[in-house]
């Protein structure tokens, strides 16, 4: 790069981190505390708790069911927690698997596990023991850290070792110690030393359409990649960020990390709980809600008279990301809460991918966005050839978070530096990106392609239905034919012909359901996204 264009960058990055409030003026004293943080910690994820506390002090850095958690108490917290563990023989490398909700103990032990330079495996709270059991005998955790309401689970695991989180009850008589206990004890200690090597984050893939696999997350991103983020996403220092979306995934985990280098202020509920959701943002005034998709659908759902009870006016930034946006969501999302609304898409593996702003929603509903800068994209054939202008094709990406692989060694398909999201999509005119779905989700049905997430849209669309979800199943004729499973409003009063009408009127005959199922709900893990496995189980009546 020439120098000119070393400096033209160089100012960019320094307005994008002064616009987010990053960058402002600071005493020497603290300028001191935060190098001496730095210093000490580097540049991943025990950085970001230590030099919060020496930046940020006394602000709250996190509010949930049990109060708030001041930045300087949060690291007191965090090097409590790690002395204990060392003592406990934890080591540098060691795996320790978290299940738990959002909650202050979710981050004292994920930072203390970076401290130490451990690996820490974050497991859906959705699993079942199976599942748990599965994903434990494959990555090998010596520790499981979880709630106590996954006391079964946790039995069932296998892992000998383990610490509770979130207790509930105070009289447990033999149970398993708390982290408040091992905090306590270790609350006075000498200063901790940085490992030898950083510690990885585990993040565990949807597995919505077979067994998850664990994703090995870089420690610490570019600082190119969060610049170019924060220049197409509006987030800002010193702000409340309401933490809907599961801190476990990939989405939640990046805005909780973004809020403490921000000096934000999470609010935390262990569920999610729409008319509560609406309560908290009032409470707060916060102008950040992090969710998934679903997430605004029950929002949606209550009733106007209900949400009218709440002052959400402080929201000025909605984030979403996790699955695709269904029918015309956006719209009615902003319709009823102003245009807040920006959607990613990315994956654990590539991060994010494209963003698509307030004016790209109420353009084009579907969109996934444009790509920010640093981010590319490419649309191959099955043999590696881009696609003509307007064609679908599988979606490779090159951006600046390096896949590292899953821990079973495994790897997502690379060309030319680009890796393989699992997706195919198309670009509009504008430059815009659409996902029009997994590879291992298109159905053949009578030897034409199906994307079910076209005729979920069009389902979706269709008034009284509240979503829809469409698998491909076994057909003696055609090799599959697509099966319909509609979640619709009580006093819709329509029927499988209303809905077959509907998807003829919009899309080709081929693309027609030939089975609908009416549903009460769809079968979702933690993150939101359709359970597919679950539906493609089922058999047409």
């Amino acid at each position: 790069m020439r120098p000119v264009d070393r400096l033209v960058e160089a100012a960019r990055a320094a307005g994008t981190l002064a616009r987010s409030g990053l960058l402002h003026p600071e005493s020497p004293d603290r300028i001191w505390r935060i190098a001496t943080a730095v210093h000490t910690w580097g540049s991943g994820l025990a950085a970001a708790y230590a030099a919060g506390a020496a930046r940020h002090g006394d602000r709250a850095a996190l509010i949930d069911e049990r109060g708030a958690e001041t930045y300087n108490s949060l690291d007191a917290r965090v090097d409590a927690i790690t002395r204990g563990l060392i003592e406990n023989g934890l080591r540098t490398g060691d795996t320790v698997a978290v299940l738990c909700r959002n909650h202050r103990y979710f981050f004292a032990v994920t930072g203390a596990l970076a401290k130490l330079g451990a690996n820490a495996l974050f497991v859906n709270t959705s699993m079942a023991a199976p599942e748990i059991q599965t994903v434990v005998a494959r990555e090998r955790p010596i520790l499981l850290v979880h709630d106590e309401e996954f006391e079964p689970l946790a039995r069932a695991a296998g892992v000998e070792a383990r610490l509770l989180a979130w207790a509930d009850s105070d009289n447990r008589g033999d149970a398993t110690r708390t982290l408040d206990e091992l905090a306590e004890r270790h609350a006075a200690g000498p200063p901790l030393s940085p490992p030898a090597r950083p510690g990885r984050v585990i993040i565990l893939t949807s597995g919505t359409t077979g067994p998850p696999k664990g994703a090995l997350v870089a420690s610490a991103p570019s600082a190119g990649a969060g610049i170019s983020l924060l220049e197409r996403l509006p987030y800002r220092a010193h702000e409340h960020m309401v933490l809907a979306a599961p801190a476990f995934h990939a989405w939640g985990f990046a805005n909780a990390t973004t809020s403490l280098l921000l000096g934000d202020t999470l609010v935390l509920d262990r569920r999610f709980d729409p008319e509560q959701t609406l309560a908290r943002i009032a409470e707060h005034r916060a102008q950040v809600f992090v969710a998934v998709p679903v997430m605004l659908l029950r929002l949606l759902e209550l009733p106007a008279n209900v949400r009218a009870r709440y002052d959400t006016s402080s929201l000025r930034f909605v984030p979403l990301s996790g699955s695709a946006l269904p029918g015309d969501l956006a719209p009615r999302f902003m319709d009823a809460f102003g245009d807040v609304l920006y959607n990613l898409y990315g994956s654990t593996e590539v991060g994010s991918v494209t963003v698509a702003s307030p004016a790209d929603l109420r353009a084009a509903p579907g969109t996934a966005g444009r790509t920010p800068r640093g981010t590319f994209v490419r649309l191959l054939d099955d043999d590696g050839r881009e696609v003509p202008a307007g064609a679908t094709g599988r979606i490779f990406v090159r951006g600046p978070l390096a896949f590292s692989g899953y821990t079973d060694g495994g790897a997502k398909a690379v060309i030319d530096g680009f890796v393989h999201t699992g997706d195919t999509g198309h670009f509009d005119g504008h430059g815009r990106l659409f996902v029009d779905g997994r590879d291992d989700e298109m159905i053949i049905s009578g030897g034409e392609n199906v994307f079910p997430r076209e005729v979920e849209d069009v389902i979706a669309r269709q008034p009284g239905v509240i979503e829809a979800a469409v698998v491909g199943v076994p057909d003696p004729q055609f090799g599959a034919r697509l099966k319909a499973f509609v979640v619709a409003r009580p006093d819709a009063g329509i029927d499988a012909d209303a809905v077959r009408a509907f998807v003829r009127a919009n899309l080709a005959r081929f693309k027609v359901p030939r089975d609908v199922e009416f549903v009460d709900e769809l079968p979702r893990n933690g993150t939101g996204k359709v359970i597919r496995r679950e539906l493609e189980s089922e058999r047409p009546a």
